[in-house]
């Protein structure tokens, strides 16, 4: 008997559905979700170091496995600690920051008079009424997103250990969903999905490189000091989109506000701004969506929805887990179209290059068309 086939549009409308009702649940589920996510991509990239310390090194699967995230730590920690060096430097110049600074807040307070004719006084009792209502709510706030910070680490530390440990009861979950005949397929998803995580996070590190590079270079053209502590900021908060930019411009003006004067300051500013819309427009989608390969615009379009369901998290989270998103439709036949509208100018060759060799085409015949730019 041969099996029914659903029209396109009842295809599309399922999948547009299905597509919300999946969104709708990541949404409510943002608490649980969120360090879930964060500690599989961890576990992506140190299972090949707990599967080294387990077979190689002959420890236990747990042992091997705690392993791994305690050197994961330790690693992350010595990088804050290495910027915690070179935030020390500035110690000896806090005091002409901090004058300079003053001078800056008194010219302001200047202008305010002049242009306005605001007095001091009033502008004194302006700010301290506004400090005063929002004191509490700031304090309250700041606990509260300490504490979270902290649970959240805590929950992807433990997270990560348990996927590291239970993985082969996850993988034979996978196979027994999927049924017979899946083992090759799963198989091949896993090891993809691995590859493709340690793929994204090289890019991640080239592209830190090179704005760190780039930052420094531009920075001690003109004559700033902690060009370097400022390149290394740049760098490490540019890893969180658009947010994490303007943090490490704040910082980066400030610091110069101190050291150089204000000219100096809106100078850094003006290039921290600059290298972050070529590292957005340029950089990102080549280098770390090529990486991925996933093309530019379902990688803008990754990190909006992202910020929009999840906040700064999501906008990070976007990149990988599309890119996983698309090994999982690469190998469905179903959801082939779907991968290739998530995927760069390369699937496109392939694809059509199938197409041409299930007419019959000839190597030869497929050579001229991609050097005529046919396909």
């Amino acid at each position: 008997m041969k099996q029914a086939t659903l029209p396109f549009y009842t295809k599309l409308a399922c999948m547009l559905i299905s597509l919300l009702c999946i969104g709708y649940l990541v949404f409510i589920a943002k608490e649980i979700l969120e360090p879930l996510v964060f500690s599989f991509l961890f576990a992506m990239l140190l299972l090949p170091v707990a599967r080294f310390l387990q077979y190689k090194l002959r420890l236990p699967r747990g042992a091997a496995a705690m392993m791994a995230v305690i050197l994961f730590t330790a690693f992350m920690v010595s990088i804050a600690y290495i910027i915690g060096l070179q935030l020390s430097s500035i110690y000896s110049d806090w005091p002409k920051i901090q004058a300079q600074v003053q001078q800056t807040y008194d010219q302001i307070h200047r202008w305010a008079y002049h242009e306005f004719h605001i007095g001091l006084n009033q502008q004194l009792n302006t700010i301290k009424t506004e400090v005063n209502a929002s004191a509490a709510s700031y304090v309250s706030s700041t606990v509260l997103s300490v504490s979270s910070i902290f649970l959240f680490l805590v929950l992807i530390f433990i997270y990560t250990f348990f996927i590291l440990f239970y993985r082969k009861i996850l993988i034979s979950f996978l196979l027994k969903a999927f049924g017979d005949g899946s083992d090759v397929m799963v198989f091949d998803i896993a090891g993809q999905i691995q590859y493709i995580m340690r793929k994204y996070i090289s890019g991640l590190f080239i592209e830190m490189l090179i704005v760190c590079g780039v930052v420094y270079g531009v920075l001690s053209l003109l004559g700033v000091q902690y060009a370097f502590l400022l390149a290394l900021i740049t760098a490490v908060f540019n890893l969180v989109p658009y947010v994490g930019i303007f943090s490490a411009m704040a910082i980066g003006a400030l610091l110069t506000l101190g050291t150089a004067g204000s000219t100096k300051a809106l100078e850094v500013a003006a290039s921290i701004v600059g290298m972050h819309l070529v590292d957005s427009n340029i950089l990102m989608p080549r280098i770390v969506g090529s990486k991925v390969k996933l093309n530019a615009l379902i990688v803008v379009l990754g990190v909006v929805i992202g910020e929009m369901l999840w906040g700064i998290s999501g906008m990070f989270l976007s990149i990988p887990v599309l890119a996983i998103v698309k090994i999982i439709f690469d190998r469905v036949d179903d959801l082939k179209p779907w991968g290739l509208l998530l995927g760069d100018e390369t699937d496109y060759a392939d694809a059509l290059v199938e197409e041409v060799v299930e007419k019959g085409d000839s190597v030869e015949e497929i050579e001229d068309k991609v050097d005529n730019d046919e396909i």
